[in-house]
C-alpha cells in the first residue's frame, strides 16, 4: 500500500497495520474502560447504549489522534530507544506528513461526533485533553522537566470525566474524583517503566526522573505516590459514591500495589520495575471494573 502525504512524500511500505500502530490501541482500550465506568456511574439507571457507543467512538478517535501526533513529535526520540525503534515512523514505513493527516482526519471525526451527537462540553473537554497530551505534554513538558508525567497526567486522567459529562452535560465532584484517581496513579505507573527503560531515555536525551535524580529517589517517589493513590482510591467509599464491595476489592489490589512499591525500594532485582509497571496496568483496570460491579450491585440488589 502506497500513500502520498500532503507534503508530496511517498512511503511505499505503509499498510493499515502501521496506521493502527499509530493509534496505540492498547492504551486507548484502557482509557475507554475508564470512560465506560464514568459513563455508567453517572447514570442512576441503565445506561443508554447508543450514547455510550457514540461517546466511546468519539473519545477513542480523539485519543488515537493524539497518539498519532505523539508518534510524529517523538519519532526522532523513538529511533534512539529499543522499546520504540520499530514503530512505523522510525522505520520509515509512514511519513510524518501522512501521520499528521491521519491524526487530523480521525481527530476531527471524533470531535464532530461528540459535538453533534453527545454535547459541546464533552467535545470541548476532549479537545483540551487531546491538546494537553499531544502538544503540552509531548512537545513541551516531556523535554523540559522530569516532572513531565505528573503535570501532563491531567490529560491522561480525563476519560472517566468525559464519560460522566456525556451523560450529565455538566462537571461534578464525583467525576473529578475518578479523574483524581488516575492522576495519582500515573506517576508510579510510568516511573516504574522509566526505571526499566532508563538507558533508553538517557540515549534519547529525555529528562526522566531516574536519569535526573537517580533510581533511589525515583523508587521513593513511586512508593509515596503509590500510598497517595491508595488513599485517594478510598474516597469513593468515604463520600458514599461506592459501597462495601468496592472497599473490599480496592483494599486487596491496593495491598498488592503497595507491596510492589515497597519491594521496589528494598530489592534491586532488575526485573521488578517492569513487573510493577505491568501490575499497575492490571491494577487500574481492576479498580474501575470493581467500581462498576459495586455500582450495579447497589442498583439492583
Amino acid at each position: 500500500m502506497s500513500i502520498v502525504s500532503f507534503a508530496g512524500n511517498t512511503v511505499s511500505d505503509a499498510g493499515w497495520r502501521d496506521y493502527l500502530a499509530l493509534c496505540k490501541l492498547k492504551v486507548v482500550a484502557v482509557m475507554l474502560l475508564t470512560l465506560v465506568v464514568g459513563f455508567c456511574l453517572a447514570e442512576p439507571g441503565m445506561p443508554s447504549l447508543p450514547l455510550l457507543l457514540i461517546t466511546s467512538m468519539g473519545v477513542g478517535l480523539a485519543a488515537a489522534s493524539a497518539a498519532a501526533v505523539n508518534h510524529v513529535l517523538d519519532h526522532n526520540i523513538d529511533r534512539c530507544m529499543a522499546r520504540t525503534a520499530r514503530r512505523p515512523l522510525p522505520q520509515g514505513r509512514v511519513s510524518p506528513g501522512n501521520a499528521l493527516l491521519f491524526a487530523a482526519v480521525i481527530g476531527c471525526i471524533g470531535l464532530l461526533l461528540l459535538a453533534t451527537l453527545v454535547n459541546p462540553l464533552t467535545a470541548g473537554l476532549t479537545l483540551a485533553s487531546l491538546i494537553g497530551y499531544a502538544i503540552v505534554y509531548t512537545a513541551v513538558l516531556k523535554r523540559a522537566t522530569p516532572q513531565n508525567i505528573v503535570i501532563g497526567g491531567v490529560a491522561g486522567a480525563a476519560p472517566p470525566l468525559l464519560g460522566w459529562t456525556a451523560v450529565t452535560g455538566s462537571l461534578d465532584s464525583q467525576a473529578l474524583l475518578l479523574m483524581l484517581i488516575i492522576f495519582a496513579w500515573t506517576p508510579p505507573h510510568f516511573w516504574a517503566l522509566c526505571i526499566a527503560r532508563k538507558d533508553d531515555y538517557a540515549r534519547a536525551g529525555v529528562p526522566m526522573l531516574p536519569n535526573t535524580h537517580g533510581e533511589s529517589y525515583t523508587r521513593l517517589q513511586i512508593l509515596l505516590y503509590t500510598i497517595l493513590t491508595a488513599v485517594v482510591t478510598l474516597l469513593p467509599f468515604i463520600n458514599g459514591m461506592s459501597g462495601l464491595i468496592y472497599l473490599a476489592g480496592v483494599s486487596i489490589i491496593n495491598y498488592r500495589f503497595i507491596a510492589w512499591a515497597v519491594r521496589l525500594n528494598i530489592s534491586r532485582n532488575p526485573g521488578d520495575p517492569m513487573k510493577m509497571f505491568r501490575y499497575s496496568i492490571v491494577y487500574i483496570m481492576w479498580l474501575f471494573a470493581i467500581l462498576l460491579v459495586d455500582h450495579y450491585w447497589q442498583l439492583f440488589v
